[in-house]
This record gives structure tokens, C-alpha cells and sequence, in this order.
């Protein structure tokens, strides 16, 4: 039904019940004779009428009571439908469906919905840890978690963390057998634990950069792994070099555990980014989501 026709019914059901245009019309917003044309336009196009008008009084003809009972469940149930969208402005709910890398779920994520969800047990998060670039439409996800440099330009990217580093690392058991790197090229002669990453097509290529020069080597070894973790326990257990996130490591080199080596190699990059499409109207419990994320210096 047109909205010009919904305007219309609201505006006979004020009157039948009012049994008054003056009334009606102050509890509509509107002047009584613009009211009155209303309900004749009303009356024309159904072709019954409605209210039986005196000077003195307005009440509903059979047809108008028949309509004011059938209108009477429909309203209500529209206003039971607004007040309950007011509810979830003031008491956010729902799911949210989120992917992220297995680091950025650990280190920006996590923190986040350890502080968000008790105070907020109507909103359940769902999160698809994931390595590669998924596609948001495809997977049905409301956002994604990446390094800023890998979101798309279509995208909003909202910042959530601090800048990232890399660390090429070994166990003091591993340099006992052999010397330490001096510059990426020298990686080829190590024994070099690797990941296999769906978004580099392959085996991920070790990146590195110094006063603006970029590396990139295919370094071999005798591990390749498809999720991060074990890049570490291989490090540590003299198995070779591992090529892993800074805070990852940070424990372990404090304690002498690990040795790093290349670390002029591995300036500071982009962090992670919250994104989504930009066509997307953030739900409330969205909203409370990317705000617990957001990062501050």
C-alpha cells in the first residue's frame, strides 16, 4: 500500500477514536480542515464512508467500525515494531561476524571482546580466523581485521593497533652450528622455517627493506607450515630461522631463548585496520565493536 494511503488510515483511526477533528488534528500535527479533506480523499477512493459528521459530533459509520477494529492489531503491532528498534539503541544486540588473521584475532581482537562482551551479553560476535583475504560480501561477514597496506580502497579502514614490526629469529643452539645472517641474501644458506599464505599464492616470500631498498627472498628449509604458531616452537627447538611478528618473539629474546638477527631489515609497517564496505550502516552493536577496537597512541 502507498505510504500517502498508511498517512491516511493513521489519520481516520486518530479521528474514530478521537471522535473529534479538532482533537485528531492536534494529536496529528496537522489543521482540522486538512484533516477533513483527507478523509474525504479517503472515503472517495475506497468508495464508502466512513464517519457519520454532525456540527456536534464525528462518529464511524459500520463500514469506519469494521475498519477501526481491523486497523486497531496492524498499528500496534507498527508501534510494537519502532519501540522495539528504540530498545536496541539503548540496549545494543546481535551477531557480528568478523575475520581476522590469527595474530591481529590474538593481539587487537581479543582484548577487545574480553572488555566489550560482559557489559553487552546481547551481542555475540562470531569470528572466522583466517589467513586469507576473504571476501566480506561473499563470506557474509560484517568486517574484516588486516594490515592497513592489504585493505582496499573501497573499503573504510578504521586504525586498531599500533605499527608492526618483523623479527628473524633462532635459538642460540641454531648459531652454534652456524654464523649469524648479515643481510637478507645470506638467508640462502640457512635452514629457513616458511609458511604457506593463500593471499602470496605460495610459499610466503621473507620481505625486508633498509634505507629504501626493498628484498624479497624465497628462503628454503626444512619446515613449511600453513598457520603461524609452530614457526615459533621450530625456532626454539634449533630447527632454523623463523621469520615472525616482533611481539611474538619479544618473550623469548628477553629470557635469551631466541637470538635475533637482520633487525636494521625490519623497520616498522602499517598495523592493523578494521575495514568494511562504505555502503555499509553500522549497527549498533557494530558501532560499540569498531569503538572497543579503535586504537589510541
Amino acid at each position: 500500500m502507498p505510504q500517502a494511503d498508511l498517512n491516511d488510515l493513521q489519520a481516520f483511526r486518530a479521528v474514530a477514536q478521537e471522535r473529534s477533528f479538532t482533537r485528531a488534528a492536534a494529536q496529528l500535527g496537522v489543521s482540522p480542515s486538512a484533516l477533513s479533506q483527507t478523509l474525504r480523499g479517503l472515503e472517495a477512493r475506497l468508495g464508502l464512508r466512513l464517519l457519520n459528521r454532525t456540527t456536534r459530533s464525528v462518529a464511524p459509520t459500520e463500514a469506519g467500525e469494521r475498519l477501526l477494529r481491523a486497523l486497531g492489531p496492524a498499528f500496534d503491532g507498527i508501534e510494537a515494531a519502532l519501540a522495539a528498534l528504540g530498545d536496541l539503541r539503548e540496549k545494543p544486540s546481535g551477531t557480528i561476524r568478523i575475520t581476522a588473521g590469527e595474530h591481529a584475532t590474538e593481539t587487537v581482537l581479543w582484548p577487545a571482546l574480553e572488555r566489550l562482551l560482559p557489559a553487552y551479553p546481547d551481542i555475540t560476535v562470531e569470528v572466522h580466523v583466517d589467513n586469507t583475504l576473504a571476501d566480506l560480501a561473499a563470506g557474509r561477514f560484517d568486517a574484516g581485521i588486516r594490515i592497513g597496506e592489504l585493505v582496499g580502497k573501497d573499503m573504510v579502514a578504521v586504525r586498531i593497533g599500533p605499527e608492526l614490526r618483523m623479527a628473524v629469529v633462532g635459538a642460540p643452539a641454531y648459531f652454534e652450528r652456524r654464523p649469524p645472517p648479515k643481510t637478507p641474501q645470506d638467508l640462502i644458506g640457512h635452514a629457513c622455517i616458511n609458511i604457506r599464505l593463500p593471499t602470496h599464492g605460495g610459499v610466503y616470500a621473507w620481505e625486508f627493506e633498509k634505507d629504501g631498498r626493498e628484498l624479497r627472498v624465497r628462503a628454503e628449509g626444512p619446515l613449511v607450515f600453513n598457520v603461524a604458531p609452530p614457526l615459533l616452537r621450530a625456532a626454539l627447538a634449533g630447527l632454523g630461522l623463523a621469520y615472525v611478528f616482533e611481539d611474538q618473539a619479544r618473550a623469548h629474546l628477553a629470557k635469551g631463548r631466541l637470538v635475533r638477527v637482520l633487525a636494521d631489515w625490519c623497520p616498522p609497517f602499517a598495523g592493523y585496520h578494521l575495514y568494511y564496505p562504505s555502503r555499509r550502516q553500522p549497527t549498533p552493536a557494530f558501532a560499540l565493536l569498531a569503538k572497543a577496537l579503535r586504537f589510541r597512541e
